[in-house]
């Protein structure tokens, strides 16, 4: 499901959630103080279920499992107004809360395993021999996503309410829809991680071959030079083969580029030239791992290894009022603007294709559109790459305490 369809699914499950409840099942509190305001009544109510339904949200987008079930439920009751509720998977009551779960708990399961079939939701009787047990009626609403039956939300009242049967379908409805999101935040991690392996593997045997090379031609010459690149070389591999966090740090990725420009310079001599001016104000920004080393790579490979001239590289990152402009610019050999534009298209494969084309649709998953990659290119006239990176997005955060130093 694409995210614009999620979006919609989830502004349904929102108005499913509010028809459901506000009206039937919540009385709002009187105010203590006349002279203060606080709309309607129906508005109070509608405040106080989105409130109800802000705080049990977090925990249903980490998946249905004992621990967001039982973080949830509570939440989850005083929306519907229940004498209990619990949540189940499809074999076990995963969280439970009010009274009565000491012998109804055992026999619930029996209930879900009919209504798991139809996919529908289901009244019983819950036929309970125990006197002063308020539980003598239950709602079970299946919890589903896109291949099917999770699990159920169960609520438990006194009586044979339509309101009830109404509120707690449209509730799971809308559980179902932080389950089918948490879902989605999982298949992006995934993906992300995939595009990440990916761009590792542009790391290839032969420039790592020819980086070991060039330090071991300093052995005997050089050993202090050759004793300091294989430091930055070591730092290079531990930063790109990470294996924790989304994000990083400008000040990161910098320093891991320049290790890798050292490791170059090492092999290229005086055919690379590189130029860096960076505003210190923009080394905290954080941005998606690994996602401006791959265009200096590109940027070495179309300017020296693709040609037998000098080469200047020149990596610029400056403060842009709420955003960090970092441009990266060759002039090498340049690349015909047809080409690229089949590159980006994910139409042309090959280590610059990886790259550039991994890049850009990362940059756009997490930005939105207008921050992809913008490049001035053409043939034998260089390229120059610019990225625009917010300062501040909600959830874009690089982790603390992985920093490398030199």
């Amino acid at each position: 499901m694409t995210g614009t369809g999620m979006a919609a699914l989830a502004a349904a499950g929102a108005v499913l959630l509010l028809a459901g409840i506000v009206i039937g099942r919540l009385t709002p509190r009187r105010s203590t103080r006349p002279d203060l305001d606080l709309g309607t009544p129906v508005e109070r109510a509608t405040f106080h279920t989105l409130h109800t339904a802000s705080l049990a949200a977090p925990p249903l987008r980490a998946g249905l499992t004992e621990e967001t079930a039982r973080k949830a439920v509570k939440r989850l009751r005083s929306l519907l107004g229940t004498e209990a509720l619990c949540l189940t998977d499809r074999e076990r009551v995963l969280a439970w809360d009010g009274p009565g779960g000491d012998h109804h708990e055992r026999r619930v399961m029996g209930h879900v395993t009919a209504m798991l079939d139809s996919g529908r939701s289901r009244c019983v009787h819950t036929e309970c021999v125990e006197l002063h047990c308020p539980l003598r009626w239950a709602v079970i609403a299946p919890l589903t996503d896109e291949e099917g039956v999770l699990g159920a939300l169960v609520a438990y009242g006194s009586r044979e309410s339509a309101v009830l049967v109404r509120a707690a379908t449209e509730v799971a409805r809308w559980v179902s829809v932080q389950l089918e999101l948490a879902e989605l935040d999982r298949s992006r991690t995934r993906l992300i991680e995939a595009e990440i392996r990916a761009l590792r593997a542009q790391i290839s045997p032969h420039f790592i071959f020819n980086s070991l090379a060039a330090i071991a031609s300093f052995v005997r010459t050089d050993p202090a030079r050759a004793r300091e690149l294989l430091l930055e070389f070591a730092d290079f591999t531990r930063y790109s083969f990470r294996r924790h966090g989304e994000f990083t740090t400008l000040a990161d990725e910098l320093r891991s580029i320049e290790q890798y420009l050292a490791l170059a310079g090492a092999r290229f001599g005086d055919r690379l030239k590189v130029t860096l001016q960076v505003a210190p104000e923009v080394l905290p920004v954080a941005l998606p791992f690994l996602c401006l080393q791959p265009l200096v790579e590109n940027a070495v490979k179309h300017g020296v290894e693709d040609s037998t001239q000098e080469c200047r590289v020149t990596i610029a990152a400056q403060d842009a009022g709420a955003e960090a402009m970092v441009t990266i610019e060759d002039d090498g050999v340049g690349m015909d603007p047809a080409e690229l534009r089949r590159i980006l298209a994910g139409e042309r494969t090959g280590s610059a294709g990886i790259g550039l084309c991994n890049v850009d649709e990362r940059l756009r998953q997490v930005y939105g559109d207008e921050y992809g990659l913008v490049i001035e290119t053409a043939v034998g006239a260089g390229m120059k790459i610019t990225v625009r990176i917010p300062k501040y997005r909600a959830g874009v955060h690089s982790s603390p305490g992985h920093r490398i130093t030199g």
